[in-house]
């Protein structure tokens, strides 16, 4: 019988085989603190939980019908030490919860500069963070180094004990940017950036992933990311460019349409402004920027002249950029000169000196007849013919 009992436990063991305690032992600073902060507060509440379950079972046990030595008080409904023990212990648990939510909030805020990158080793001043920027696609990771130049799906790599400074949007539907074993996730948004800082302590390969849904290929955005000394960073990096690929604006829309369980991609060459123009909805040539209309509804506006500043849009993927003014899809056009084209904003828009609205100067009168004032809107009632 008791062979049957441990071969019955055989499943258990094998099931618990596959589980990856990655979160309980982190590789970066910051996931350490929040395994801290996890653990801590798992042992809080368990100074109630324990005791709860362990007198559910004394009480269950002691008071059974069949036990006739056990105390019989039927008419007993109050006692104030009792009162105290049930109140007092969990207000205590939930002030010590709560300051520790509060100093973690703050602490380990994903948009704080990383004050230290150990426990006992603060940040060295003399090196500069990495730039990272990255970019959830349609199913894939696209990392860009702007420092070195060089452009990676599905592959993150960082040099060890070097602070991290994530840029983080999105081209289409949320996801979330997760690697266990760096620091907690964060939201990937198009239109909008987040940001994440981070640092890895100990040299290895660790998973990256999606942690939010987001279609049909999600189950394959994965990558890994890298911990390498500086020495293997620096081979990291000359392997990259070596590559040959060059991502321009023309491949990244090309790159961004759907597709699942992409293999590893390196460019050696990017276009320097293409995060902003990611970060912008802006990528395609001719079409205004999501700053640039931003400028411009801060100054006013253009009025009736500018309700049909529309251009077909050459690419589109599914019609999720199209435009309801039209049958065709379509977006807005920029405003650039050739002494600021695209990708290159003026400081009049970035920065405005006159803050009064636009009056429409420099745009063609548009074709507008005021409505004609009736007695009907007057409030009267039209006349009969009799």
């Amino acid at each position: 019988m008791s062979r049957l009992k441990i071969l019955a436990l055989l499943p258990l063991a094998v099931a618990l085989s596959g589980c990856n305690y990655v979160v309980l032992a982190p590789a970066g600073d910051i996931a350490a603190q929040q395994r801290d902060l996890v653990i801590i507060s798992t042992l809080l509440m368990l100074l109630i939980v324990v005791p709860v379950m362990a007198l559910t079972v004394v009480f269950a046990w002691r008071y059974r019908q069949s036990n006739t030595s056990a105390r019989y008080e039927p008419e007993w409904d109050h006692s104030t030490k009792l009162e105290l023990v049930i109140w007092s212990a969990p207000l205590l648990i939930i002030i010590c919860l709560g300051a520790l939510t509060w100093m973690g909030t703050h602490l380990l805020d994903p948009y704080r500069t990383l004050g230290r990158i150990h426990a006992d080793r603060a940040v060295d001043q003399s090196k500069a963070p990495l730039e990272v920027d990255v970019v959830a696609l349609d199913w894939k990771w696209l990392f860009i180094y702007p420092d070195y130049g060089i452009a990676t799906v599905n592959d993150l790599a960082a040099p060890v004990d070097r602070p991290i400074n994530f840029r983080i949007t999105a081209s289409s539907v949320m996801n979330s940017f997760y690697i266990p074993a760096l620091a907690g996730q964060i939201y990937a948004m198009p239109g909008m950036e987040t940001k994440l800082h981070a640092v890895v302590n100990h040299a290895g390969t660790y998973k990256g992933f999606s942690a939010n849904y987001s279609g049909a290929g999600f189950s394959g955005m994965h990558f890994n990311f890298q911990g390498l000394d500086d020495k293997g960073f620096d081979a990291w990096v000359a392997s990259a460019k070596s590559a040959g690929g060059s991502l321009s604006r023309a491949e990244y829309l090309q790159l961004e349409k759907p597709s699942q369980n992409e293999p590893v991609r390196r460019y050696g060459t990017i276009d320097s402004d293409l995060y902003r123009l990611i970060l912008n909805m802006c990528v395609e040539t001719g079409k205004m920027c999501q700053s640039e209309m931003m400028a411009i509804d801060a100054k006013g506006g253009r009025g009736h002249e500018g309700l049909n500043n529309t251009l077909p849009l050459a690419y589109d993927k599914y019609a999720r950029r199209g435009s309801a003014l039209g049958p065709e899809p379509t977006f807005v056009a920029g405003t650039c000169t050739p002494e600021a084209p695209q990708g290159k904003t003026t400081a009049s828009i970035t920065a405005p000196v006159d803050t009064a609205p636009l009056t429409g100067a420099g745009l063609k009168r548009p074709a507008f007849t005021p409505l004609k004032s009736s007695s009907f809107f007057l409030g009267q009632r039209p006349k009969s013919d009799s």
